[in-house]
């Protein structure tokens, strides 16, 4: 065996132990899909408020129904009483192990012996744990706190008002957050006989937002009898009420009637592959192999070494040295810094791609094709509309083997809480044209045609789809980016142009992100 297979077979074996280490960290995150919800849920309560001029237009009732549910309060008392209860299990878990980290940081402190030359400073490792476990638990507490706030207002505007203070006068027992005044300001809003707070408003202001503090405002205005600005608060409700209203209806009309339209394609593919065997579309090249001359050697390389080395190791320690903070609180750093440790990977990812398969040079036919004078637009449009049915059900599917937890891409939560549009154009030229580009050029224009050398092209669709899947270091996403992938490889293998599966990834992350944007806008 050659030095370099042994180099090569240990940076497997390393590569595999970061990434098994990354998707198990995954494993204890809360899945991005639960904070989601929320989100939606507050822009539902948003547009429940929307009235017309005549009330009783029975026509205006049935479209209000149709797009916030029957009992919108009701339905969001019980999703966010759901998101307290995950939140105070986590806090639970999270102040256990800070306990159990105090009382080995007293016994580390006071050590029986002090063994002499130790290597391992285990009170400075303790220590760095302990701090990390307390932003943790401060960040839980707050969480549950703020949801408390809210919990307390849906239940008082459902005539619950004796429940609201109970569920107030928990956030204002002895807390490290700083809601306990706004708990204050809100049962004092809310007692018989009512007791008004000097600082109320600037407390709801700061505090509270969208429905939540409208409602509360709305309340205050009325107990203070300013009329005035009243008027005004009720006004401001209706006009961000129908906007939610539009932005509701494009969040679940668009998708669903995408969703729609590919499970009738999904059905006529079915079909005529049943009544016209391999003389169907779908039956189209799915059997015929690319001609791959390199071997397995070639391809761990790239991929050991090119994306995933390039990935979890050599970029992050690089971006260690370059003045770009990924912790910095300006969202536009942010979204910079992603952008540009994205395009770092890719960059090495494509020149250890190029040294690799060189010598190969000029490669057989269909490898890497771009045609753009062919049907590729039609294979990308239809298979974004087939490919959105089956990830969904298999979304679903996928959330409650999970329960919530298995973590979720960062990209979206700093998405969906940006509020600055340059942020968000480099969110989305990252999510939209980056990473379909790279990752496609990378897993179907590479990976899967290569393993068609050694398995059958389904066996390449399915096995590439894993890594595929797997790449994206979330547990909670392997099953919906498996069903993606598979997609992503059948778009290819059939039209054999790179451009097909690139289109359905580049509408599929930008739907994502322009669905983050509305919400997010909302709730803003």
């Amino acid at each position: 065996m050659t030095l370099k297979r042994l180099l090569l077979i240990g940076l497997t074996l390393l590569s595999i132990m970061l990434s098994g280490l990354s998707l198990f960290a995954s494993w204890q995150k809360p899945q991005f899909q639960s904070r989601l919800e929320l989100y939606q849920t507050n822009i539902v309560l948003q547009a429940q408020t929307w009235q017309p001029e005549d009330r009783n237009d029975e026509s205006f009732l049935a479209i209000r129904e149709a797009i916030v549910g029957d009992k919108p309060l009701e339905s969001a008392t019980k999703q966010y009483q759901q998101a307290r209860e995950s939140v105070q299990t986590n806090l639970d878990k999270a102040e256990n192990k800070l306990a159990k980290l105090r009382a080995q940081d007293l016994t580390a402190i006071t050590p029986p012996k002090p063994l002499p030359n130790d290597p391992l400073d285990t009170k400075t490792s303790l220590q760095e744990q302990q701090q990390q476990l307390e932003k943790s638990v401060h960040k839980l507490q707050k969480l549950r706190d703020e949801l408390d706030l809210r919990l307390g207002i849906l239940q008082v505007q459902q005539g619950e008002t004796a429940t609201a203070l109970k569920t107030w006068s928990q956030v204002q027992k002895p807390s490290q957050t700083d809601f306990k005044e706004v708990a204050q300001v809100l049962t004092g809003l809310w007692s018989d006989p009512p007791q008004l707070l000097p600082n109320a408003q600037p407390l709801i202001q700061e505090n509270l937002e969208g429905w939540f503090r409208s409602t509360a405002l709305i309340q205050l205005y009325q107990l203070q009898q300013r009329q005035d600005v009243l008027v005004n608060i009720q006004t401001a409700q209706q006009a961000a009420a129908i906007d939610a209203v539009w932005k509701l209806a494009l969040i679940a009309a668009i998708p669903s009637l995408t969703a729609f339209i590919g499970l009738i394609l999904l059905v006529a593919l079915v079909i005529q592959l049943f009544l016209k065997g391999r003389e169907s579309i779908l039956a189209q090249n799915a059997q015929k192999p690319w001609s791959t001359p390199w071997n397995v050697e070639i391809i761990l390389q790239v991929f050991v070494l090119g994306f995933f080395l390039m990935g979890q190791l050599f970029i992050p320690e690089l971006l260690t040295i370059l003045p770009i903070s990924r912790a910095s609180d300006n969202v536009r750093v942010q979204a910079f810094s992603v952008l540009v440790s994205y395009l770092l990977v890719a960059l090495g990812a494509f020149s250890v791609l190029y040294f690799s398969i060189r010598r190969y040079f000029p490669l057989p036919e269909d490898w890497f094709r771009f045609r753009f004078f062919s049907n590729w637009f039609l294979w990308g449009l239809g298979g974004y509309c087939t490919a959105l049915p089956i990830v969904v059900i298999v979304s679903l599917i996928n959330q409650k083997l999970w329960n919530g937890q298995g973590g979720s891409n960062p990209l979206l939560q700093l998405a969906l809480e940006s509020k600055d549009n340059v942020a968000l154009g480099i969110f989305f030229f990252t999510a939209g044209i980056a990473a379909p580009f790279f990752e496609e050029f990378l897993f179907r224009g590479f990976l899967l045609p290569s393993l068609t050398r050694y398995l059958p092209v389904w066996g390449s669709v399915l096995v590439s789809s894993l890594l595929f899947a797997a790449a994206h270091l979330s547990l909670s996403e392997i099953l919906p980016l498996t069903a993606l992938g598979i997609v992503l490889g059948i778009v290819y293998t059939r039209s054999r142009n790179l451009l097909a599966p690139m289109l359905l990834h580049s509408l599929w992350n930008s739907g994502t992100l322009l669905s983050l944007f509305l919400l997010g806008s909302s709730n803003n």
